[in-house]
């Protein structure tokens, strides 16, 4: 079963020397929220189309939508003007941005002639092609059998006009779409089996980072923002970066030590985006698990996209269904200064100069750099340390103090007290001493 999702969700991506012929189209509803202009969206997905390996993007429109079809998605006119356009390009796939139902996509190919993909199998493909380790792949599997599941009516059309008679009982395509339906949900079961061994296993790595007094400082932003450029300036590691959405999928962590020596684990996860697919926000729910942890989350923005203010509201409407603790100190990071006109920048870098918590640089260049380490180390507070206390039991005013300071990571009895785990700060321990 497994093989036969794979082979669906890739049959129309050509990985010989001829690629596939993709044309974009966006959507422009106007029930929209007015905050990302089509143009924009456009690109955008234009953008998405291109990080796919074996596509070539031929063309690419904003289609003006007053209300989608239920059949169709297009009016009867609009399909057939499209029609027209697709079959002179020489299209073979056709990227919609946007969710498609299955009847929609169904019957737009019936009517085009060519394969269709929406908003959410286009990116579920992406992350599929950038997935590296064992938990990636996994859960880009799981999100792509969840997305397969409702996209059976049009798997087995062909079989529902062998059935013969009047239709009022099923026939061989509805019991094949339910057999199918249940092999793809006892894959699903297979899947969440492992990913939670491999959950298992990065938790217990988790668990040693805990014991190492090392703050997590977690880069976090719209894809393409720069963050893997950023987090290879400040680590010297070689993630991936490339100027194309989704160029990091796994999470990356690296040690980084700042210029006062202090050490930090430093993050580099996936790049957010707008529409992101359900399936997704959950299967990746784990593997951004280390923004939760943080004790710092850097949100690294492309300062000099046209839509970066929205950008940025996604960003955190994504952090926020995540759940991040709201009392985890955050930074913003305006990215791609060198991009940016000399005057525009020069605007910028006084905005950013008024504001706290915000820094303006180029991951490229180097510019603004030393001070945003400064802004991390600052916003990190003290440095904690961690030590093992043996305390008599006739000390229990000091033992409580240090419950009541929440620094407490293990303790067991001895014969004569407690050894006892801390992890605190300088100042804290003063205290301690001092009691």
């Amino acid at each position: 079963m497994k093989a036969t999702i794979e082979s669906d969700l890739n049959e129309f991506v050509s990985t010989e020397k001829a690629p596939t012929r993709a044309y974009v189209l966006h959507p422009d509803l106007k029930t929209g929220n007015g905050m990302r202009l089509p143009k924009h969206a456009l690109a955008e997905a234009t953008a998405l189309a291109a990080a796919l390996p074996g596509l070539e993007v031929v063309g690419s429109e904003i289609v003006r939508l007053p209300k989608p079809h239920a059949g169709h998605l297009f009016g009867t006119g609009k399909m057939a003007e499209l029609a027209e356009r697709l079959e002179a390009e020489e299209v073979d796939l056709v990227l919609v941005d946007g969710p498609v139902t299955p009847v929609q996509q169904r019957n737009l190919e019936k009517e085009w002639g060519v394969k269709l993909l929406d908003r959410p199998g286009l990116i579920l493909e992406i992350f599929a092609d950038r997935a590296r380790t064992r938990e990636g792949v996994l859960q880009v599997e799981l999100a792509a059998l969840s997305y397969q599941r409702t996209r059976l009516v049009r798997a087995w059309t062909h079989l529902e006009r062998q059935r013969g008679g009047l239709g009022f009982v099923g026939g061989p395509g509805e019991t094949q779409i339910e057999a199918d339906r249940r092999a793809i949900d006892d894959q699903m079961v297979r899947l969440r089996r492992q990913l939670a061994k491999v959950v298992k296993t990065r938790e217990l790595h988790r668990a040693s980072r805990r014991k190492v007094p090392f703050p997590i400082v977690a880069l976090v932003g719209y894809t393409n923002a720069g963050k893997s450029t950023l987090f290879n300036k400040m680590t010297g590691a070689d993630v991936m970066a490339k100027d194309m959405l989704f160029a990091t999928l796994d999470p990356t962590m690296r040690g980084v030590e700042l210029p006062s020596g202090r050490k930090v684990i430093l993050s580099d996860t996936v790049g957010f985006i707008s529409e992101l697919p359900h399936q997704l926000v959950a299967a990746f729910r784990a593997t951004l698990e280390e923004v939760l942890e943080a004790d710092l989350i850097v949100h690294v923005r492309d300062i000099s996209h046209p839509q970066t203010d929205a950008q940025s509201e996604d960003v955190a409407d994504i952090l926020e269904k995540l759940g991040i603790d709201k009392q985890t100190p955050q930074i913003e990071v305006w990215n791609k200064l060198d991009q940016v006109p000399q005057d525009a920048a020069d605007a910028l870098r006084t905005q950013s100069g008024r504001q706290d918590d915000v820094e303006a640089i180029s991951a490229i260049t180097g510019e603004g750099f030393e001070a945003l380490l400064a802004l991390i180390e600052s916003r990190l507070g003290e440095e904690r340390l961690d030590e093992v206390l043996e305390l008599p039991f006739a000390d229990g005013r000091r033992y409580a103090w240090l419950h009541a300071q929440n620094v407490v990571r293990e303790e067991k009895q001895t014969k004569q007290g407690w050894s006892i785990e801390v992890n605190w700060t300088i100042s804290q321990k003063g205290r301690f001493d001092a009691l």
